[in-house]
C-alpha cells in the first residue's frame, strides 16, 4: 500500500474489488474519512480508469444501509418481518459452533453453504470440504456457468477471468451476448484503443446498450437463438473453405477417427491404438488419423503425416470410421443461413456476409510475431501466427437452457478460424488453459460424506464421465441442489438458485442449517422471487420452519436479511484483507499470472467482522484438520495469517498468493511461506505480476515450454497437449450410458431420454426448454434483464450517488410493441408470463429487437430494504423481472420437478422467459406491482442524518453516523 501525506490528506492504494472487475484504486483520506476515490494508474488491470461504481464507493462505505452488529431474530417474531435484537459475536459464534458441531457429528450434508458474488471461493470451498458437506456452491450457476463449462470443455479456457479477446492485435471484433457490466474498465480501455487503430467492431445482441452503442454495426438477434446463428456461420465457414486447415489438423481432434459402427459398443468413440488403464485428467496421444499418403490409419502427429479431415474409411476388420471434422460438417449441413433467419430474425444475407468477413479477415490479414517456441511434439517454430478475429461473449449466450451447446458452437467457430491462444484472437490467462476437463472431481458416492470427516472429493469439480457423478447407489443426487447428478451432470458451479426450493420441499432431503453469504436469495438472486420469500417462512405440520435455521452474512440491509434467524454483519471492501488468488479467480494478464490483494484502508465499522475471519474462527472452533494442528490447537491467528501460511499440501510451496514467496520473498509462484508477504504486496500496488518469457505467451495448449512451466508451478498436473475438442467424447460417454451401452453408472429410467437428447458430442440447436412447453403465440415476446454498468447486482441501489443515475427502471421495448398492444410511451403496463405478472412503466426505444422487452436488473427494491425510505422510487416505481421467471419448468409429470436450467450444466435459464404486455387500467397507473410489507430498520443501523443522500463532503456527518456502533 502506498501512502502519501499532504496537509492531513492520505492517499492509500488497494484493489477495489467491490465488484467482479477488481480494479486498482487510490483512496484519499482526510482525518480518517474517505474524501475521494480514483483509479490507480499503476494497476495493470484498469490503468487508472474507474467507473461510476468505483468513484462512488464513498457512499457505499457510509451508507445508512450498513449492518453494524450481529443480530438474532426476536423470540416469536416471524421470518420476513425483520424483527431482530443485537447480540455479541461470542453469542453468535457459540450458537453457530454448537449447531454446526452437532450436524458435523451426525450428518454433515444437513449443512449448506452457498455464496453469492464473492471473490473468495477457494476459502469458502475449503471450509465446506473440511466440514464434510457436499452442499456448497457459489453464484456461477445463476450467472454464466454455461460460458465456463462450454468453453473449458471445448478449448480448455474461457472468457473472462480466464481468457479474453486480444484487441491489441485484432482486426475484427465480434461481441455477442455481452452487456456493459463484464470486465468493464479494462474492456473499455481495450475497445477504445482497438477502434482508434482502425479495428471493426460488430455487436450481436437483442439490445443496443453499453459496448454495443459504440460498435460499427449492431445486429439485433432474438434471445436464445445465438446457437442457431453460430451454427449457420460455421456451416458457411466450412462450405466456403474459410477454416484454417492447418490449425484444425494440428491443434484439434478434427482429424481423429471415430468408430461409426452402430453395432459396436465403441460406437461414437475415438479409435485408440492403445488404451491405458487410467487416462487421468489429460487427453492421451493415443488416437488415430487416416493418412492421405499411406491411405491407412496412423497415430496422431506422426512426423510427416497428412490426415484427411473429411471422408469415410474402413479398418481392416470392416469397421467404418470418420474423422470427427467430417461429423461436424455433416452436423451443420442443414443449418443454413435461410434456416437460421427464421429463428434468429437476422437476414440470411447478413449471416453469409458475417461468415465471409470472419473467414476472410482470419485468412488474409494474418499476423506473424517473431517469437520462437517449441510445441509438445518437439517441432520448433520461429514465429507465432495470429488470425486476427476476436470474440467476446458472456451471459447473453449463457443464461439460457440451450446455452451450453450455443457456447460449444462459439468455441468451435473460434477454433475453425484458428484464433485460440494466438495474436488477435482468444488468449488464455493463468491458471488456464487446463486439461479438458480439468482435474478436480467431486465425491462420487454417498460414502463421500462421513461424520466428523472432510469431504472425500472437492466441493465442485469437472466430471469426465458418468462414473464421476456425485450420486448414490440408485443414481440419485447426493447434493441438495442436485448438482453433478443425472439431472445436471456437468454442473461445475453448482445450482445456487435451486437450494431454497429443494430444501423447502425436502427433495432429495431436508437441510438443518443454511448459511448464505452475499446472496440476495429473497430478491434478485432467485427466479420466482415471491414464491421463494414464501418458502423461507413456510412451516411444517409441527409448526417448525421447513428450513430450520437460516444464517445470512452481508454488509447491508438486503431483502434477504429479513428472513434470517442469525445475521452476521460483514465489512465493506475498504475495511478488510482479501486476495484475488491464483487458487481461485486472479486478475491475470495475457503475458502471465497476476494476483492481487485488498488491504484495509479504514477501521472496521461498529461490530462488523470480515466473513473470512468468521470462517477461520468457525473452522478453528470445530477443529477442522486444515485449521488446527495435529494436537488440535488453532493453527492460524487470523485471516492474514492464514493467507500467509496456508499451503495446498504440506511443503508444496503453493498458497493463495504467488508473489514474494520464500522466507526472504525471493521466490515466485511457489516457495515456503513468507511472514512479510502482505507487506511486500502493500509496497507494490497490492498486486504481483509475473511476466512469462515471450516464448511461453502463445499457443499454450501445445507450447512445451509453457506446459512444463505450468506443471512445475502447480497450474496443471501434466505437461501434455490440450487439443481442442470439436467432437466431445466426454459428452458422448454420458449419451452411451443413457442408451445403456456402457459399463459403469447408469441414469434413472426417468432421465434416460433427457440425457440421451442433450448430451451430444457435437453442438446442435434446440429451443429453450420453457419455450417448448408454452404457447408462444399467447406469450410472443422475450423478456430480458441485465445489469447496468453503474450498479452491481442489488448492492448499489442504496448508493446515494448511483441512485441519481438509476433511481428506478422501465420496461424498454420497440415502439411497434406498444402500438400493437394499445399503449403509449410512459404508460403503466402489465407484463405477464405463465408464472405471474408485474406492473411497470413502458419506455420506447429503437435500440431493442422488436420481439424483445428488457429492463435493468435489481434496480427495483422491496419497500424499506437497503436503508431506503418506504416510498423511495426504487420501491414504488422500480420493479424486478424475477417475479415472473420460473425456477422450474412448467407442465411436468405429477411429482416431477425439473429446474428451469440448462440440462447439461444446471445454468439458470432466466433469459428464457416469454411474456405478453398490455396496458394497465387508469386506476392502476402510477406504481409497480407486486409490493411487499415495508422492511424495518434493524438495531445498530445508522439513522440518516439530514440530507445525507446529497452529501458530497466536509461536515464530518459520515463519522458521526457510526459513533458508538
Amino acid at each position: 500500500m502506498t501512502t502519501q501525506t499532504n496537509q492531513a490528506t492520505e492517499i492509500k492504494s488497494t484493489t477495489c474489488y467491490m465488484c467482479a472487475c477488481r480494479c486498482g484504486i487510490n483512496v484519499h483520506l482526510k482525518n480518517g474519512e474517505v474524501k475521494y476515490i480514483e483509479g490507480n494508474p499503476d494497476h495493470p488491470l484498469n490503468k487508472g480508469v474507474i467507473c461510476a461504481k468505483g468513484s462512488s464507493g464513498i457512499m457505499k462505505q457510509y451508507s445508512p444501509a450498513r449492518l453494524t452488529t450481529p443480530l438474532k431474530r426476536k423470540a416469536n417474531a416471524t421470518r420476513g418481518e425483520g424483527q431482530f435484537e443485537a447480540i455479541t459475536w461470542d453469542e453468535a459464534f457459540d450458537t453457530l459452533a454448537t449447531r454446526l458441531k452437532h450436524i458435523r457429528e451426525t450428518d454433515p450434508k444437513k449443512f449448506g453453504l452457498f455464496t453469492g458474488r464473492d471473490q473468495m471461493q477457494a476459502l469458502t470451498g475449503l471450509f465446506a470440504k473440511q466440514f464434510g458437506t457436499p452442499n456448497y456452491a457459489a453464484h456461477g450457476g445463476f450467472c454464466s456457468v454455461n460460458m465456463a463449462a462450454g468453453m473449458i470443455y471445448t478449448i480448455g479456457g474461457s472468457f473472462w477471468e480466464f481468457g479474453g479477446p486480444d484487441l491489441h492485435h485484432a482486426k475484427l471484433f465480434v461481441m455477442i451476448g455481452t452487456a456493459e457490466d463484464h470486465h468493464s474498465n479494462p474492456l473499455k480501455i481495450e475497445i477504445g484503443d482497438f477502434k482508434r487503430h482502425g479495428g471493426r467492431m460488430i455487436a450481436i445482441n437483442p439490445v443496443r446498450t453499453g459496448y454495443a452503442a459504440v460498435a460499427d454495426e449492431w445486429i439485433p438477434i432474438r434471445p436464445g437463438t445465438d446457437g442457431a446463428l453460430l451454427l449457420a456461420i460455421t456451416r458457411e465457414i466450412i462450405e466456403q473453405g474459410l477454416y484454417d486447415r492447418d490449425f484444425v489438423v494440428n491443434y484439434t481432434n478434427g482429424p481423429e477417427l471415430v468408430n461409426m459402427d452402430p453395432k459396436s459398443r465403441e460406437y461414437g468413440m475415438f479409435l485408440r491404438f492403445e488404451v491405458p488403464l487410467e487416462e487421468g485428467c489429460f487427453d492421451p496421444q493415443n488416437k488415430l488419423w487416416w493418412d492421405r499418403d499411406l491411405n491407412k490409419p496412423i497415430s496422431t502427429h506422426t512426423p510427416g503425416a497428412d490426415p484427411f479431415l473429411t471422408g469415410e474409411f474402413k479398418l481392416k476388420d470392416g469397421t467404418p470410421v470418420k474423422p470427427s471434422f467430417q461429423l461436424l460438417r455433416e452436423r451443420v449441413e442443414s443449418y443454413t443461413p435461410e434456416w437460421a433467419e427464421d429463428i434468429t430474425g437476422i437476414p440470411a444475407a447478413t449471416i453469409k456476409r458475417l461468415a465471409h468477413e470472419m473467414g476472410i479477415t482470419a485468412r488474409d490479414q494474418k499476423i506473424e510475431l517473431p517469437i520462437a517456441w517449441t510445441d509438445v511434439w518437439g517441432n520448433e517454430h520461429d514465429h507465432v501466427v495470429g488470425n486476427p478475429v476476436a470474440f467476446h461473449a458472456m451471459r447473453g449466450l449463457a443464461a439460457h437452457s440451450n446455452g451450453f451447446q450455443s457456447i460449444r458452437a462459439l468455441s468451435i467457430l473460434m477454433s475453425l478460424l484458428g484464433t485460440i491462444d494466438r495474436p488477435g484472437g482468444f488468449r488464455h490467462k493463468a491458471p488456464y488453459p487446463r486439461p479438458i476437463p480439468p482435474c478436480p472431481k467431486t465425491g462420487t458416492s454417498a460414502d463421500a460424506v462421513k461424520p466428523n470427516t472432510p469431504l472425500d472429493g472437492m466441493p465442485l469439480g469437472w466430471p469426465a464421465d458418468p462414473d464421476d457423478l456425485f450420486v448414490d447407489d440408485k443414481g440419485e443426487p447426493v447434493r441438495i441442489d442436485k448438482g453433478f447428478s443425472w439431472e445436471y451432470p456437468l454442473s461445475v458451479h453448482g445450482l445456487m438458485h435451486n437450494v431454497i426450493t429443494n430444501a423447502w420441499r425436502g427433495d432429495p432431503y431436508k437441510l438443518d442449517t443454511l448459511l448464505i453469504f452475499m446472496a440476495n436469495m429473497a430478491w434478485n438472486s432467485s427466479m420466482n422471487t415471491s414464491d421463494v420469500r414464501d418458502m423461507l417462512k413456510d412451516k411444517d405440520e409441527n409448526g417448525e420452519y421447513k428450513i430450520p435455521f437460516l444464517v445470512v452474512c452481508d454488509a447491508f440491509h438486503s431483502e434477504m436479511t429479513a428472513f434470517a434467524d442469525l445475521i452476521l454483519p460483514d465489512t465493506t471492501y475498504l475495511e478488510r484483507y482479501d486476495v484475488m488468488s491464483m487458487l481461485d479467480r486472479p486478475i491475470s494478464e495475457y503475458d502471465g499470472p497476476v494476483d492481487s490483494v485488498r488491504i484495509p484502508i479504514l477501521p472496521v465499522t461498529g461490530q462488523c467482522k470480515p466473513f473470512q475471519e468468521v470462517l477461520i474462527e468457525l473452522g478453528s472452533r470445530l477443529k477442522f484438520p486444515a485449521f488446527t494442528t495435529s494436537e488440535g490447537k488453532r493453527k492460524y491467528r487470523d485471516y492474514p495469517d492464514f493467507i500467509t501460511n496456508f499451503e495446498t499440501a504440506p511443503g508444496s510451496g503453493i498458497g493463495f498468493l504467488s508473489g514474494w514467496r520464500g522466507q526472504n520473498g525471493q521466490k515466485t509462484m511457489r516457495g515456503e511461506p513468507n511472514p512479510n508477504q502482505w507487506e511486500q504486496y502493500a509496497k507494490n500496488n497490492c498486486m504481483h505480476h509475473h511476466v512469462m518469457p515471450k516464448s511461453y505467451q502463445y499457443m499454450r495448449n501445445w507450447n512445451a515450454g509453457y506446459l512444463q512451466w505450468a506443471q512445475s508451478n502447480g497450474l496443471t498436473r501434466h505437461a501434455e497437449p490440450i487439443n481442442i475438442h470439436l467432437y466431445s467424447e466426454v459428452l458422448h460417454k454420458f449419451r452411451r450410458a443413457a442408451q445403456g451401452v456402457s459399463h459403469g453408472k447408469q441414469p434413472p429410467d426417468r432421465l434416460r431420454k433427457r440425457v440421451e437428447r442433450f448430451f451430444d458430442a457435437l453442438p446442435f440447436y434446440h429451443e429453450p426448454l420453457e419455450n417448448e412447453m408454452i404457447n408462444k403465440q399467447e406469450f410472443p415476446l422475450s423478456a430480458l434483464t441485465q445489469r447496468p454498468m453503474a450498479m452491481y447486482h442489488s448492492w448499489d441501489s442504496q448508493n446515494a450517488w448511483l441512485r441519481q443515475i438509476h433511481a428506478h427502471n422501465y420496461m424498454h421495448m420497440h415502439p411497434s410493441v406498444g402500438e400493437k398492444n394499445g399503449f403509449e410511451d410512459g404508460d403503466w403496463i402489465w407484463v405477464e408470463s405463465v408464472h405471474g405478472r408485474i406492473r411497470c412503466q413502458a419506455r420506447y426505444s429503437q435500440s431493442v429487437e422488436p420481439n424483445t422487452v428488457w429492463t435493468w436488473n435489481a434496480i427495483g427494491k422491496a419497500s424499506g430494504a437497503w436503508g431506503l425510505e418506504k416510498d423511495a422510487n426504487e420501491c414504488t416505481r422500480g420493479f424486478l423481472l424475477n417475479h415472473i421467471i420460473g425456477e422450474e419448468l412448467p407442465n411436468q409429470a405429477e411429482g416431477e420437478h425439473l429446474s428451469n436450467s440448462d440440462p447439461i450444466t444446471g445454468q439458470a435459464a432466466w433469459f428464457d422467459v416469454r411474456v405478453k404486455v398490455y396496458r394497465a387500467s387508469d386506476a392502476e397507473q402510477g406504481s409497480t406491482f407486486p409490493q411487499f410489507p415495508t422492511q424495518p430498520r434493524y438495531p445498530g443501523m445508522a439513522k440518516p442524518v439530514g440530507k445525507w443522500l446529497t452529501y458530497i463532503g466536509g461536515s464530518g456527518k459520515f463519522k458521526n453516523m457510526f459513533k458508538g456502533r
